[in-house]
C-alpha cells in the first residue's frame, strides 16, 4: 500500500491522533512504520498529533530494531533507559550497537555510570566497545585499574578500549607506567598485538609481548587460536602427559589428582576463549574455593595450598599433589591469601601452539551428560 506524504501529513491532524489510523486500515504495525519512515525528520514538538501517534507506535515496538530507528529518526528524548536495556541484552547486534550509541550521546550522562556499576556491567561494556566511539574512553579507562570491579568486567573494558585508537593508547600508557593490572595483561596483549594501527601494534610488541611456546616461539593471539582446528584425541594425550601439569592437578571422570577444579564438565561451563585464558593466565580468574594460602607456623615451618576444611581449632591444607595436612590454629603464626593462582603460569612453554589448540579442543568435549528424555 503506497501512501503519499501529503496524505500522511493530513492524517496527523485527526486520524493519527484520535483513531490510530493504521488500525483503521486493518493493518499491523508495518503500515505505521512505513508511514513514519516517510515522515522522519519532522519536528514532533511542532506537531502534537504526530508526536502522540509516534509515541504510541514507539511503545508498541519497544525492545526492537524499529524502536531504535524511531528514536533516532525523530530525535526522541527520554528513551535512554529502554535503549540501554536493548543494547545490554544484545550488545553485538546492529540494533544493540545503535541503541548504545544513542545512550552514549544522550543527555542522561549518569545512566551509563550507574549501569557500569551494576550487575550487567560486562554486557554494558561490551556494547560500548562495539560502538567504536572514542567517547567510551573516559567511561571505561577507570574500570581497568579498579580492583573492586569483577575481573570479567575489567577484561571486557580492555577489549572495548582496544577497539579505538585512543583507548589502545591508554592501555599502552598504563603498561608503560606499570599500572596495567597483571590479570588483564594477557587480554591486552592479545588485543593490542592485533591492532590495525601500526604504531599501537609496534608498542604492544615491546610492552606486552605475546606468551611464548616451545622453542621461544610467540603464541598467536587468542582470537587467532580459537579459529585454529584442534584434534581432541591428541589433546587428551597432552592432558595426560607425564611432563605436563594437567593430570597432576585436575581430575576428568575420576582420572587424575583431585587438587584443582574438576574438569569433567568444563566444556559445558567455559567456551574456547575462556579456556585459553584460563591456561595462559590462570590468575585472571581464580575459582571460588581454589584460592591459594600461605600458612606460616610459629616453629618456622610453612604450608602452602588450598584450605579444604576449617574448624574452630584447626585448618586442613591440601598441597599440590592432593596431600592434605592439618594444623592446629594455636600453632599458626600467620596465614595469607595469595593473589596469584596456585596453577602456575607459563604452562604453554612446554607445548607447541598445536598442542595447546588440541588441548583446548579436548577440554571443550568434556560436557555434562544430557538427561534422557522421559
Amino acid at each position: 500500500m503506497k501512501v503519499s506524504v501529503r496524505f500522511l501529513r493530513g492524517l496527523c491532524g485527526g486520524v493519527l491522533a484520535s483513531a490510530f489510523a493504521w488500525r483503521a486500515f486493518g493493518a499491523d504495525n508495518s503500515v505505521a512504520l512505513e508511514a513514519l519512515s516517510r515522515l522522519k525528520g519532522m519536528d514532533l514538538e511542532a506537531n502534537p498529533a504526530l508526536k502522540a501517534a509516534v509515541l504510541k507506535v514507539l511503545n508498541e515496538v519497544k525492545g526492537t530494531a524499529q524502536f531504535v530507528e524511531i528514536v533516532r529518526d525523530f530525535k526522541i528524548t527520554g528513551q535512554e533507559p529502554a535503549l540501554l536495556d536493548l543494547g545490554t541484552k544484545d550488545p553485538s547486534s546492529s540494533a544493540g550497537v545503535d541503541a548504545m550509541r544513542l545512550v552514549l550521546h544522550g543527555a542522561d550522562s549518569q545512566l551509563l555510570n550507574t549501569a557500569l556499576a551494576g550487575t550487567n556491567a560486562a554486557k554494558v561494556v561490551e556494547g560500548l566497545g562495539n560502538t567504536h566511539e572514542k567517547e567510551i574512553v573516559p567511561l571505561l579507562e577507570p574500570l581497568v585499574t579498579d580492583n573492586s570491579c569483577e575481573p570479567v568486567v575489567r577484561r571486557q573494558a580492555v577489549r572495548a578500549l582496544a577497539k579505538v585508537q585512543e583507548g589502545a593508547t591508554v592501555l599502552l600508557r598504563l603498561a608503560e607506567q606499570q599500572k596495567l593490572p597483571e590479570d588483564v595483561k594477557l587480554t591486552a596483549s592479545s588485543e593490542l598485538n592485533l591492532a590495525r594501527w601500526p604504531e599501537v601494534k609496534s608498542e604492544a610488541k615491546r610492552l606486552l609481548p605475546l606468551p611464548q611456546t616451545q622453542n621461544a616461539q610467540p603464541l598467536p593471539p587468542i582470537t587467532e587460536l580459537i579459529q585454529m582446528k584442534g584434534d581432541p584425541m591428541k589433546g587428551a594425550g597432552v592432558f595426560r602427559r607425564e611432563t605436563g601439569e594437567c593430570i597432576k592437578c585436575h581430575q576428568v571422570n575420576g582420572e587424575g589428582i583431585d587438587f584443582g577444579p574438576n574438569l569433567s564438565e568444563i566444556g559445558t561451563k567455559l567456551g574456547k576463549e575462556a579456556l585459553f585464558e584460563s591456561i595462559l593466565d590462570p590468575s585472571a580468574g581464580i575459582s571460588f574455593g581454589f584460592e591459594a594460602w600461605q600458612i606460616d607456623l610459629k616453629n618456622g615451618d610453612e604450608a602452602f595450598g588450598l584450605i579444604t576444611n576449617e574448624t574452630a581449632d584447626e585448618i586442613a591444607i591440601k598441597a599440590v599433589g592432593g596431600v592434605v595436612t592439618r594444623h592446629k590454629k594455636s600453632e599458626i603464626g600467620k596465614r595469607t591469601q595469595q593473589k596469584l593462582s596456585i596453577m602456575p603460569a607459563g604452562l604453554q612453554q612446554a607445548m607447541s601452539t598445536q598442542d595447546l589448540v588440541d588441548l583446548v579442543e579436548y577440554l571443550t568435549t568434556l560436557q555434562k551428560a544430557a538427561v534422557p528424555a522421559k
